[in-house]
């Protein structure tokens, strides 16, 4: 035997016969200097072997090998970031439902923070978001079962099921006291991702609420909708509570509004991680003055189109920090049916700035009614709002909209910034 595998002689042949093909991975190759850091742990090993007998022999209830096994790789994945895991057969199903866009659930983008199960948004027209809600909501129990001892999949799971059951989430919103019940109804999720609509002749609103597929294709259509009886003035890009989604399809929004330079790029260990992405030159709406709308519950994909805006100095962002999510999920499917969801790069602005665990700044903050960033620096208005925002299909009456922009204070101080920076280019010309 391998001196280097003598340290695993005294594991059962059961165990044995499955770490063995591992250890043998490890051995250095004939005239190859292997790094040390390449060694397989012999000693971390007949730990993992003892502990895996000490359960199989002394647990309270009989655990099977391929159980703990599996367990084991969840554990692996887990413990690397909020991010990576273990599919098994039926997590990787789901995965894959929720990708195409359609499952039965109540509609939010969920992660862990500080190992709770957090909201990071709700999805737009949702039960969860009619339900009200919020981005950063700690989720304690999900119906009768406490989250603190559920993976991040595992929870996903059971909030998921039939269109037309109930389900309870028991959630600590930050600034309140005590606990408080929201039961909700479970839909069939089909999220829309762009809606459009005039604000006023010649003041454009934008809606993403997360990154499909089409919707680069969508955003294009909406502008060209939006222009087909004027030119617009200015034009709100709203990404607050958007999740995410498909990185192709936030390059894709971002380059309609630039028309070069650099929009994201990624680094990771290995070279098929590194990508970089640029704008090209045919775009929908490279002049229009823009303002970008983010908070707390922008992620991901979103985070890549305001900074890459942000950096590219072609609009002003508006609302609160962003949450943070820079990271890039790799699925990988297994032999067995079953997956990886594992990290695999990093995003970056095009300045170079890194979004993980930092998020995106506005340039103008605006915090739940309250605009922070002023002349003076003096408090312009306090309000207590909701954020999410219906279109309907009739037009708008003035007193309607003044009724919206009173509800949503960070949609006016937008609309008013773009009439601002409207006068301000007419003087220059």
């Amino acid at each position: 035997m391998h001196p280097r595998l003598a340290g695993l002689a005294f594991l059962p042949r059961r165990l044995m016969a499955m770490l063995l093909p591992v250890a043998l991975l490890a051995l250095p190759l004939p005239a190859v200097a292997t790094p040390a850091a390449n060694d397989l742990p012999v000693e971390d090993i007949q730990t993992f072997a003892e502990v895996f007998e000490r359960i199989k022999r002394a647990y309270v209830e009989e655990v099977d090998d391929s159980t703990l096994l599996r367990n084991a790789m969840r554990g692996m994945l887990s413990e690397l970031d909020p991010h990576s895991a273990y599919l098994d057969r039926e997590e990787f199903q789901s995965l894959r439902e929720s990708t195409e866009g359609e499952f039965g659930g109540v509609g939010i983008e969920v992660g862990m923070q500080d190992g709770q199960l957090t909201v990071i948004t709700p999805i737009d027209e949702t039960p969860a978001s009619r339900a009200g809600l919020q981005s950063r909501d700690v989720i304690l129990r999900i119906d009768d079962t406490p989250t603190d001892r559920l993976s991040l999949q595992e929870a996903v799971n059971l909030m998921r099921g039939e269109p037309g059951t109930e389900i309870s989430l028991t959630i600590m919103r930050q600034g309140e006291d005590s606990p408080r019940t929201f039961t909700m109804t479970r839909e069939v999720i089909r999220t829309e991702s762009v809606r459009s609509e005039l604000l006023e002749p010649g003041y454009g609103y934008l809606r993403v609420s997360q990154f499909q597929t089409r919707t680069g294709d969508q955003v294009r259509s909406a502008i060209g909708s939006l222009e087909r009886d004027a030119p617009l003035n200015g034009l709100v890009l709203d990404l607050r509570n958007n999740p995410g989604g498909v990185l192709q399809a936030a390059v894709a929004v971002a380059d309609v509004f630039l028309d070069s330079g650099l929009i994201v790029y990624t680094e990771g260990r290995l070279p098929d991680t590194e990508m970089r992405f640029s704008a090209s030159a045919e775009t929908a709406a490279a002049d229009v003055p823009l303002v970008v709308l983010i908070n707390a519950g922008s992620a991901s994909a979103a985070e890549i189109v305001a900074g890459a805006l942000q950096d590219q100095r072609r609009g002003v962002v508006m609302g609160t920090e962003s949450f943070g999510k820079g990271s890039v999920q790799q699925i990988m499917p297994l032999g067995n049916g079953e997956g990886l969801k594992l990290t695999t790069a990093l995003y970056f602005t095009p300045g170079g700035r890194s979004i993980q665990a930092q998020g995106i700044e506005p340039d103008v903050e605006v915090v739940r009614g309250r605009v922070e960033v002023t002349e003076s620096g003096r408090q312009v208005r306090e309000a207590d709002l909701e954020g999410h925002l219906r279109s309907r299909d009739e037009p708008r009456t003035r007193s309607e909209l003044a009724e919206r922009l009173r509800e949503d204070y960070q949609l006016g101080e937008a609309l008013n910034l773009l009439k601002a920076l409207n006068v301000l280019s007419q003087r220059d010309r």
